[in-house]
């Protein structure tokens, strides 16, 4: 999807390169639409010389512009000019991100994974833990070595799918974007059996609600699919897939290399805020493209038209 004001956060490493290819991607290669951003912590707040305070707090500073300089360097784009460039400061840099979003309007926000993170792959670092319990806007997480080989365009918007008030505001949402990409929009539900139980009978009943779960996604997919009153009538697809874990089944599903997948943030959580669940998490850590995560809508306000989302 195309955002009118994406603000990437770079640190000075692969995850930073990461977050910058998929924020470019999500910009739609239009540095007027990305605000790259730098993080650092504030001076020392315990009693000291105030000289040496001093110099701490420049070498920061410094150090976060040769960041920014660096990131000019590497932003992919087509257009003429260069995205904003921004440093901001706090102790947590998700809660600085998430803050700067609000103060200046970024319609999302988008990170890197942690260098721990395997190719390919996305972990939850500290930044994305504090994003993915507070932000005001959609975070979206880029898999480890996104930047190497950035696909040049949204290929198909992905809405992780399972019924209820906040994955019905997802795929309104999703699919106005995807409308206007002019990409097909997929609605994936994940049937993960519960482990084993001993017992025959018992082993019986689990079965029995596994099959009524099956039956009854069938049955919510297809009512998604056959409504027709989605905003911008994108060409629709409905998949199950089903494994002894979500990882597995996700893997049991294809994926193009320009997918983004989306999903909803917990019916439980704030309103208004993105708030992850568990399943959403084990699709965060499972999934090897990037993930969008949508903050909770609140069930009176209507969303079948989102404005943050551009032609």
């Amino acid at each position: 999807m195309r955002y009118a004001h994406v603000l990437a956060g770079y640190t000075p490493d692969r995850g930073g390169r990461d977050a910058l290819a998929l924020g470019a991607l999500l910009a739609g290669h239009d540095p007027h639409a990305l605000t790259v951003a730098v993080i650092r912590p504030p001076g020392w707040t315990t009693p000291g010389s105030a000289k040496v305070d001093a110099e701490w707090t420049r070498y920061l500073r410094e150090r976060a512009e040769e960041a920014l300089e660096e990131a000019a360097g590497l932003v992919p784009g087509d257009g003429p000019g260069e995205p904003e460039r921004v440093i901001g400061v706090d102790r947590g840099s998700g809660h600085g991100l998430a803050a700067m979003a609000r103060r200046g309007g970024a319609e999302v926000i988008v990170i890197g994974s942690p260098q721990r993170a395997a190719r390919g792959r996305i972990a939850v670092g500290s930044t994305a833990d504090q994003l993915l319990h507070s932000s005001p806007v959609p975070v979206a997480l880029a898999p480890a070595g996104y930047g190497e080989r950035p696909p040049p365009a949204i290929d198909r918007v992905t809405v992780a799918y399972r019924r209820g008030p906040g994955c019905d505001a997802a795929v309104r949402l999703a699919a106005a974007g995807a409308a206007r990409l002019g990409v097909p929009l997929r609605l994936l539900t994940l049937v993960v059996p519960r482990p084993a139980v001993r017992g025959a009978r018992r082993a019986a009943l689990e079965e029995d609600m596994l099959r009524r779960s099956r039956e009854q996604y069938t049955e919510d997919l297809a009512l998604v699919v056959r409504d027709g009153e989605l905003p911008g009538s994108p060409e629709i697809s409905a998949e199950m897939a089903e494994a002894r874990n979500v990882g597995a089944a996700l893997a049991s599903v294809g994926w193009l290399p320009g997918e983004l997948l989306i999903c909803a943030s917990s019916d439980s959580g704030p309103l208004r805020r993105v708030f992850l669940g568990d399943t959403s998490l084990k699709i965060v850590r499972s999934a090897t493209r990037p993930v969008m995560i949508l903050p909770r809508t609140p069930k009176a306000e209507p969303s079948g038209r989102s404005r943050n989302v551009k032609p």
